[in-house]
């Protein structure tokens, strides 16, 4: 963070100095949550959770370095008290946003925000110093986590914005307010909480409707709701996508051998050769959206290309591809799932498998609402369509009706199978598994499939597992 003393973060958040012997101080380090993230500088956020409560670290914290504690009561050590610590951490991040002389860049969509935020931010520090958003850490809390780890050497400012329901990511733009709005899609993720496309797609252009009239608004082409979000913003729209009308897009696209894809990028500014080191067709989308981002921001289609090249997966179980000495190939995609996701990475492990078998170990896809049904039977039928050699499904309900969408389509043999929980499925993979198998392992977060991957990795192999 840049360096701000505690008595002008108190004035910032209207909060009141406890315990603190010279207000001067500066806090130089990281505005940090967890208390094994402490350095010295570092201010500690102190939040009451259901079971661990950021209070009682406070002493510990102070004598691991930090300077003070932004908390909701006296804590007994150095501490700058407020009514509400998470709105209190916003005003900080607002107020320092305010100061640096960053670009700040926002993302936001159904499908892919993780994946193409890693891209970009790759993209991008290969130009000048940026910070983005670590993982997943998109809501109220972790966005001003990161823009507050931000310093005045950043040039680039990389957001990543999720929401669960009508105003979410307005509030998000009010904390850190973008100057390129980016959407890249509108999809069935979290529909249940929404309750509908329209409704999520009305979410999502909160984005570009907080846009500066300098600004610039990156648009999906190719997805009819979001190119619509054109007339919600006065701000330059900039479009991606495979469309001939797009203005950054991908010609030639193909899959290499393994499952990776390679293209050649067009961009006002010129063409040039992709082929990346990710696996699934799907990172083509992904890559233009950072394309087109990077365009705008200054850079070559040589560098972008050059960039997205080299690019590599940042965040942990998203398409994670690892081989076993014997051969099997391991795809931790467990991090989350919905149904654009999961068909986007069943299409990806037939690209990598091209003569190999294939197995899918799916499980649940969350909040579906009303669409829960059809949606886990309509992914049960795709694993047919694209002809894996096997899919197990993992858990109670929702793993059924996976299950029963592939028998449905005409899976009756040995071709699909639904076990209990993970542990049967690292079962019946152990026991069935040769060399030369493709193992994609995908569900929602809170199923927890992350642990079949490991299992598997760590199984029945002797010396050191290569990850590619």
């Amino acid at each position: 963070m840049i360096a701000l003393s505690l008595a002008e973060i108190a004035a910032v958040v209207g909060g009141q100095t406890h315990d603190i012997p010279d207000p001067s101080v500066q806090v130089t380090g990281p505005v940090v949550r967890d208390s094994r993230e402490v350095v010295p500088g570092s201010l500690f956020a102190a939040f009451a959770g259901e079971r661990v409560d950021g209070h009682d670290f406070a002493t510990a914290v102070v004598e691991a370095g930090a300077v003070a504690v932004l908390a909701s009561r006296p804590v007994g050590v150095p501490a700058i008290v407020v009514d509400d610590v998470q709105r209190a951490l916003g005003a900080l991040a607002r107020h320092v946003v305010g100061r640096l002389g960053a670009t700040l860049v926002a993302l936001t969509g159904s499908a892919g925000k993780t994946s193409t935020k890693d891209l970009l931010a790759q993209v991008l520090r290969s130009k000048a110093p940026t910070v983005f958003t670590p993982g997943s850490l998109n809501n109220e809390i972790g966005l001003p986590l990161t823009a507050l780890s931000a310093t005045e050497e950043t040039k680039f400012l990389v957001l990543e914005m999720g929401a669960r329901g009508l105003g979410h990511i307005r509030h998000l733009t009010e904390l850190t307010p973008p100057r390129i709005g980016l959407v890249l899609n509108v999809g069935t993720a979290h529909i249940g909480e929404f309750g509908g496309r329209e409704q999520i797609a009305q979410t999502k252009g909160e984005l570009v409707e907080a846009l500066p009239e300098d600004g610039a608004a990156i648009l999906n082409a190719d997805d009819p709701l979001v190119r619509a979000m054109a007339s919600r913003t006065k701000a330059k729209v900039i479009l991606f996508g495979e469309s001939a009308e797009a203005d950054v897009r991908a010609e030639n696209v193909r899959l290499t051998d393994s499952g990776q894809p390679s293209f050649r990028l067009h961009t006002p500014s010129g063409a040039s050769d992709v082929t990346m080191r990710l696996y699934g067709e799907h990172h083509v989308s992904n890559a233009l959206a950072a394309a087109a981002v990077a365009h705008e921001l200054g850079m070559s289609a040589e560098e972008i290309a050059t960039a997205l090249s080299e690019a590599g997966t940042l965040s942990r179980w998203r398409m994670e591809v690892t081989e076993r000495p014997d051969g099997v190939t391991i795809v931790n995609d467990a991090y989350n799932a919905n149904p654009e996701s999961m068909r986007a990475a069943l299409r990806a492990l037939v690209a990598m498998g091209r003569g190999r078998r294939t197995w899918a170990v799916l499980g649940k896809m969350a909040e579906l609402g009303d669409e829960a049904l059809a949606e886990h039977d309509a992914v049960g039928r795709l694993a047919v369509r694209l002809n894996v050699s096997k899919l197990v499904a993992v858990g109670d309900r929702e793993a059924s009706w996976l299950q029963l969408g592939a028998y449905n389509e005409g899976s009756w043999g040995e071709e699909s199978v639904h076990v209990s929980d993970a542990q049967a499925a690292v079962h019946l993979l152990r026991s069935e598994l040769r060399p030369g198998d493709v193992v994609l392992v995908k569900a929602s977060r809170s199923v927890g499939l992350e642990s079949v991957a490991q299992a598997l990795l760590e199984s029945g192999t002797e010396g050191e597992v290569a990850a590619r």
